[in-house]
């Protein structure tokens, strides 16, 4: 079970990085001349929106099947923490200043924001199970 937890954890994150270059790309497609960094995915904001539904929903799944162990979540909160800080920054603007480099800012803009959404979800599950777990050794 540990191994298909692990599979599926995989999968799922090599969906998130493919939903973020088809979105990115259809955002850098499909933008305006004088849009700005912010703007980049108005042009495609339902189909931004459904792939955040379906990056929860992933993320869902994943903290509720996942299976981690009580040594494994420290070390997987950490980790999601760094995710979401980076997929809510904005560190990725200065790449829209170069013309060359916005479809890299589209592309890079997404992929963190929809690995922050798919990472939240099973973070927020995991810390609960954590929670339970030390309150039931006391």
């Amino acid at each position: 079970m540990e191994e298909i937890a692990r599979w599926t954890y995989i999968a799922f994150l090599v969906i998130t990085i493919v939903a973020g270059l088809a979105i990115g790309y259809m955002a850098y497609d499909a933008r305006t001349a004088g849009a700005t960094a912010g703007e980049v995915f108005s042009p495609v904001a339902d189909t931004h929106g459904y792939v955040l539904l379906i990056m929860l929903t992933l993320g869902v799944i994943i903290g509720i099947a996942g299976s981690i162990t009580s040594k494994e979540i420290a070390p997987f909160l950490i980790a999601t923490i760094a995710l979401m800080v980076v997929g809510i920054s904005d560190v990725w603007s200065p790449l829209w200043q170069v013309e060359v480099l916005q479809i890299l800012y589209c592309f890079a803009s997404a992929i963190t924001t929809y690995i922050a959404a798919f990472a939240a979800p099973a973070a927020v599950i995991i810390a609960i199970k954590g929670i339970l777990a030390m309150a039931k050794e006391k």
